[in-house]
Formats: structure tokens, sequence, C-alpha cells
């Protein structure tokens, strides 16, 4: 029931974000939409905090905890960008990647695995929180990125109108992308060293065939990319922007695939 109770609270914030987007961002509707995003994230906190207390395991193992987990990092990564004042209007492409997640893990259900993980505890737990961080940077970088190639669009068109007015400076989300690619790049890559550590210590083995390793890989190359092609002169940000914004439609794609053709086994989502 609280699980419902935060999607509620997001669903609700949606409505406030495409609100204040047709009143081309003036008023008071982008601060109670990030503040009914805020409320669903607390929410959502407490929620994933009562599946630890009742099943004595942490919310990631079992598709429907891992995907509600990773839609509440996604929230926090939202939250994150309270300091960017306009900047907190990637909210309108992220809340609706945090409902689309959240959804589907409630109708999953909310169950751990029945069998425990080959990988667990603090490792486990370590390294799982560490991928969903980088991940939750990659969400982030996507919201930015799309903006950005919005706001640009308006830029060249010369159409200052409704969305031009809602879309945050180009600065401040060629910022955000940034910091969020780095920051989720770093913690990433963090997170399969953990992985790939446990993997040699206790199968001798770095178990490359697996999908789950594949994917891994992906999505570390999908950082790679979007920071690579920032090097050098021209127009860096819109590079940036665009490989961020296709590269998480992708590895969402790829998981589906990889979900869908080969085995679940040992995966965290």
């Amino acid at each position: 029931m609280t699980h419902v109770v935060a999607l509620l609270l997001y669903i609700g914030s949606l409505i406030l974000w495409f609100r204040s987007l047709l009143a081309g961002g003036r008023g008071r509707g982008t601060a109670i939409a990030f503040g009914l995003a805020a409320a669903g994230v607390a929410v959502h906190a407490f929620a994933l905090a009562s599946f630890t207390a009742e099943y004595g395991r942490l919310p990631f193992e079992g598709l429907g905890p891992s995907l509600s987990t990773l839609a509440l990092v996604i929230g926090v990564g939202l939250l994150a960008t309270i300091g960017l004042g306009e900047g907190r209007r990637v909210g309108i492409v992220l809340i609706p990647v945090v409902i689309a997640l959240e959804s589907v893990a409630i109708s999953l259900g909310l169950q751990p695995f029945s069998q425990a993980l080959d990988f667990q505890g603090a490792w486990f737990g370590l390294h799982v929180t560490l991928a969903f961080v980088g991940l939750g940077g990659l969400a982030v970088a996507f919201a930015s990125g799309i903006l950005y190639l919005v706001q640009l669009n308006e830029l060249n068109l010369k159409r200052m109108g409704r969305l031009f007015r809602f879309t945050p400076p180009l600065t401040t989300l060629d910022r955000l992308v940034r910091v969020a690619l780095v920051t989720g790049f770093t913690t990433f890559t963090l997170a399969l060293a953990l992985g790939w550590l446990w993997t040699i210590s206790f199968r001798q083995s770095l178990d490359q065939a697996n999908p789950k390793v594949i994917w891994s890989v992906m999505i570390w190359g999908v950082f790679a990319v979007a920071l690579g092609v920032r090097a050098g002169g021209g127009l860096k940000e819109r590079r940036s922007a665009l490989a961020s914004a296709i590269g998480f439609p992708v590895i969402v794609i790829v998981y589906l695939g990889l979900r869908v053709v080969g085995s679940a086994r040992g995966f965290f989502l």
C-alpha cells in the first residue's frame, strides 16, 4: 500500500510538471511539482525500508524490489538538482521513468527471490548500491540531454514559446549532464571492479559470457562514449547530450532483450 501512495505522489507530480509546461514555467507549479516528487521519494524510501525490516534482506533481491530501488535512486537524483534552480525541471523527463519502474515493480510483486543469491552480504550490497547510483546518474544525464537538445532546437529555430520558457538554460543542462555522467561513471566503475573482484576471488573467472556482465560492460561503454565525446572543441556539449539521450534507451532495450532470451540467474534486475 505504501508503494501505491508513493506512485500516486509521483503521478501527481508529473501532472503538475505538465501544467507548468503549459504555463511556460510561470507560477509556483514547478516548485509544487518538485515538492510532490520529494514527498514521493520520502514515502518510497519508507516503503523499501519496511521491505528490509519485513524480510530481513536488502531490496535488491528480486526483480520487483530491484526495479523499485532503481526508481528510488532516480528520484533521489532528481532531488539532488535542488540547488540548480530551473535545473529541477528535468523532473518532467525523470518522473515518467520513475513512474514506469515503480508501476512495473508493483505489478510484478515486491517479494525477494525465493533462493539466496551466490553473491550476497556486504559486498553484494555495496556492489548493487554503486551500480544503481551509476544507473541513476545515467538517467539524470539522459533527462538533461533530452532537454538540452530540445532547448538547442528551440534556439536554432528562434521559437521562444512555452517550451523554450519552461526548459532550463543550456549551461545549466550541460552542467547537469557533465556532473551526472562523471558521478555515474565513477560509481559504476567501482561497482564493476567489486563484482569482478568477487568473481575472480571465488570463481577464478571473469565470467565474460554472463549476460549480466555483457550488459554491465555495455553500460560502462555508454558512459565512456558520452564522456569521451566531450573532448575537443566544436559542439562537444551537444554531442555529449546526444550520447546521453541515446545511450540510456539503448541499454534499457538491450536489458529487456537479455532478460527475454537469456537466463535471469545472477541478475540483480
